[in-house]
């Protein structure tokens, strides 16, 4: 049995390797406020959700698959839960009765798998009951599948047969084997057989012929014939409990795997509740092929300052379809950063199959994700804050392919004006020739303007939006790049108090 809740063909692979830049991008983006928000105290919840939010996906295909699944859930929460209850019960159970790995001999093994797969059963008819009663209420081609399948390989028929083996395999009219005499009287072909109880009615039990039977007794003190007895009886279970131990381990493979890929759409759920009592929107994106340049949103905001300040923040419309460049200016405070944030967090959630932070959202898949963001000075002054920049930045290239989003935050400012906006000119030229897509917030006035003048027809100029006043909208608008500074803010901030 196959859930195939994440993939259309595959299992999700939580071994797989995180990307070189895990841990770049999970301080740059402030990620591990969303896979709390996720996990809700849950460490599973929370491995699942980094796992799947940073291996991002590159098939539209697959993204839209899950998309579907999502809303499923979205619209059955409670159903979804108590699948997922299921998965978990499974383990727990797991925990509390299993102690194969003391067990050495065949007996052992049956009996531990029989009483494994008594509790599997028990879950197992849960799940299609669930099924049953509720996989009408699902639309989407993986949930559609999947209760095809457990409406087929859990049917009426089967859990009856797996019952009454289990029944059976109790042994309440005692274990019968049967053997073979083979070279120098050795036993040899031991067989588990039903019981003879099993095998004949009632009738034929009180009134029918008894065949001779010769037997004898192990004398209660006799440890060496007790311990043969045992041996002949671990001959004689041997196929039967490996065969058994097999069963148990494949539902419960089943389980473990339905749990880990039912984890992430919890971790949806969790999220997409978190956000309605905020009264923060969410939407499903319309992923485009890496091929394209297309970025468009209505009411895009930080996911993660909305869960950090639990209110419902600022979002931002802009429309980037066709463009390869966005450059952002203005006032500090602005909302810059945020906005920067608010892109790196829309695109891993949807290359993942989940919902977007904002009304509408579209844009191309990116093969990769990669941020530079200014850092604190080496406190161990081996080397200055430009050379740590530009090794950084050489690292990010090394790892490049064509179609990849780079997120740019105040690059390369930790040298004069002139030359630090001669370095940005020279980065995002070569970016663009390969074909990278470049978000660049930047106080680099030289490099900003030089780059509007170009009348580039594959950039666009945004800047933070300041009143007269001073005050910022943190909203953020389509313009001709301004040089900003904290100059006005403070005379009139300082010089309004003295009047």
């Amino acid at each position: 049995m196959k859930a195939f809740l994440m993939f259309r063909d595959q299992d999700l692979d939580l071994k797989n390797k995180l990307p070189w830049n895990e841990q770049a991008l999970i301080q740059d983006l402030e990620l591990n406020t969303l896979f709390n928000a996720m996990a809700q105290g849950d460490a599973f919840l929370f491995d699942v959700s980094k796992r799947v939010v940073l291996s991002s996906l590159n098939d539209v295909d697959t993204l839209i698959y899950r998309q579907n699944i999502l809303k499923d859930c979205l619209k059955n929460a409670s159903i979804v839960r108590a699948i997922y209850q299921i998965t978990i019960d499974s383990i727990e159970n797991k925990k509390r009765h299993w102690m194969g790995i003391f067990n050495r001999y065949p007996a052992g093994i049956l009996y531990n798998s029989r009483d494994m797969m008594q509790m599997f059963v028990e879950l197992l008819v849960k799940l299609k009951n669930l099924a049953d009663k509720h996989s009408d209420r699902f639309e989407s081609e993986g949930f559609a599948r999947f209760f095809k399948m457990i409406k087929k390989e859990l049917d009426e028929e089967y859990i009856s047969v797996v019952k009454n083996h289990i029944k059976e395999l109790k042994f309440d009219s005692g274990v019968l084997i049967s053997a073979e005499l083979g070279k120098g009287n050795e036993g040899t072909n031991y067989i588990l057989r039903r019981p003879w109880a099993t095998r004949r009615g009632w009738l034929d039990l009180i009134f029918g012929q008894r065949e001779a039977v010769y037997s004898f007794r192990i004398a209660d003190r006799d440890e060496s014939g007790a311990r043969a007895l045992a041996e002949l009886k671990d001959r004689g279970v041997n196929l039967v409990a490996n065969a058994l131990a097999q069963s148990a381990d494949h539902i419960d493979s089943f389980f473990t795997m339905l749990r880990m890929e039912m984890a992430f759409y919890v971790g949806c759920l969790n999220l997409a509740e978190q956000l309605a009592e905020l009264e923060a929107p969410i939407c499903f994106p319309v992923p485009m092929a890496a091929s394209k340049r297309r970025h468009s949103f209505r009411g895009l905001y930080d996911v993660c300052l909305a869960l950090a300040m639990s209110h419902k923040v600022v979002g931002n419309d802009v429309d980037a379809d066709g463009k390869a460049l966005v450059i952002v200016t203005g006032a500090n405070q602005g909302g810059k950063s945020t906005f920067l944030r608010s892109i790196g967090l829309s695109q891993l959630m949807m290359q993942s199959g989940m919902f977007a932070p904002a009304t509408s959202f579209s844009a191309n898949i990116c093969e990769s994700l990669f941020t530079h963001y200014k850092r604190e000075e080496d406190p161990t002054m081996t080397s200055g804050k430009l050379d740590e920049e530009l090794a950084r930045m050489s690292e990010i290239v090394d790892k490049m392919t064509p179609n990849s989003l780079v997120l740019f935050n105040e690059s390369f400012a930790a040298t004069n004006a002139r030359e630090g906006s001669e370095i940005a000119r020279q980065i995002v030229s070569a970016l663009l020739e390969r074909d990278i897509k470049v978000i660049f917030v930047t106080h680099l006035h030289e490099f900003a303007h030089s780059s509007y003048e170009k009348k580039m027809v594959n950039a666009i100029f945004l800047k933070a939006q300041r009143r007269s006043d001073g005050t910022r909208t943190f909203r953020l608008i389509e313009g001709e790049p301004q040089q900003t500074s904290y100059g006005g803010d403070l005379y009139k901030q300082i010089f309004a108090t003295m009047n």
